[in-house]
């Protein structure tokens, strides 16, 4: 469906855990994490904590074999794959690291089916140690939100008007994501977009709070099998719209209104 942009988190929503952690705690660093972690920004960490790794004798390939066994849902691939074969646009929008996400998507052969990774910039040195840096660089520059619920790195909100600006034509967005920083796109989505929250976790307890600051339809998932089921129903239901509207234009007298359409789920008040 060429009208649709289905925009993922990444962890704990296309992987089922948090990346950085499961990198740091699968080669054995996780008590240093611990103790470091009252003291340092987070992307400051990381990338402390690879530089650590490194001068303990661990490799680029150490650390591609553990990304390599991120837990992931099954369903998550092929729901990928499927909303790619209807025509979607597909981006991450993620608080994870470059290397760690292309890493795993190479891994998972699903890097080729998305348009754009927004995300903090990870690579190899000429030393061979992981790099990992903000996103914006907090020390120079803010970026400017005022919703204090963004990490200074990273306002996904920011980067969703980006996107928005940048789309042409009537397109919708599907936003699925799971932490507080999915929060602010939230926030910035409009009334023919969908919201997919996983539910349970921060960004549905944030949304469930004050339901009506939300414009676009929510629409929670639980697992993988979930996701794929409620993002291929709405994907499908987008192209119903679609063709109705194209008939509607061309005849006026045809109305999506007349036809029963799946519903929003319900968010608790």
């Amino acid at each position: 469906m060429a009208g649709i942009v289905v925009v993922f988190d990444f962890d704990k929503t296309v992987i089922d855990c948090d990346s950085d952690n499961w990198v740091v705690d699968e080669l054995g660093f996780t008590d240093l994490f611990n103790q470091l972690l009252p003291a340092m920004p987070w992307n400051s960490l990381m990338d402390t904590m690879m530089g650590e790794i490194h001068a303990q004798g661990k490799t680029i390939d150490d650390i591609v074999e553990v990304l390599k066994r991120t837990p992931i849902h099954p369903r998550i691939v092929a729901a990928v794959k499927s909303a790619h074969a209807l025509g979607c646009e597909l981006r991450i929008v993620s608080d994870a690291n470059m290397f760690f996400i292309e890493t795993i998507l190479e891994h998972l052969e699903l890097k080729e089916y998305f348009s754009e990774i927004n995300t903090n910039p990870g690579f190899v040195n000429e030393e061979g140690r992981l790099r990992i840096f903000p996103y914006n660089d907090f020390t120079k520059c803010p970026h400017g939100c005022n919703l204090n619920l963004c990490p200074p790195n990273m306002c996904k909100g920011m980067i969703i008007e980006r996107i928005q600006a940048s789309l042409e034509g009537r397109k919708r967005i599907i936003y699925l994501g799971d932490g507080v920083g999915d929060y602010c796109p939230t926030l910035r989505l409009g009334k023919s977009d969908y919201m997919m929250p996983r539910k349970n976790f921060p960004v549905w307890d944030l949304i469930c709070s004050n339901p009506m600051l939300i414009k676009a339809e929510i629409h929670e998932w639980s697992d993988g099998e979930d996701l794929e089921r409620v993002l291929l129903q709405l994907i499908n239901m987008v192209a119903v719209d679609a063709q109705l509207f194209s008939i509607d234009c061309k005849l006026q007298t045809l109305s999506a209104s007349n036809l029963s359409l799946p519903k929003p789920l319900p968010v608790p008040q």
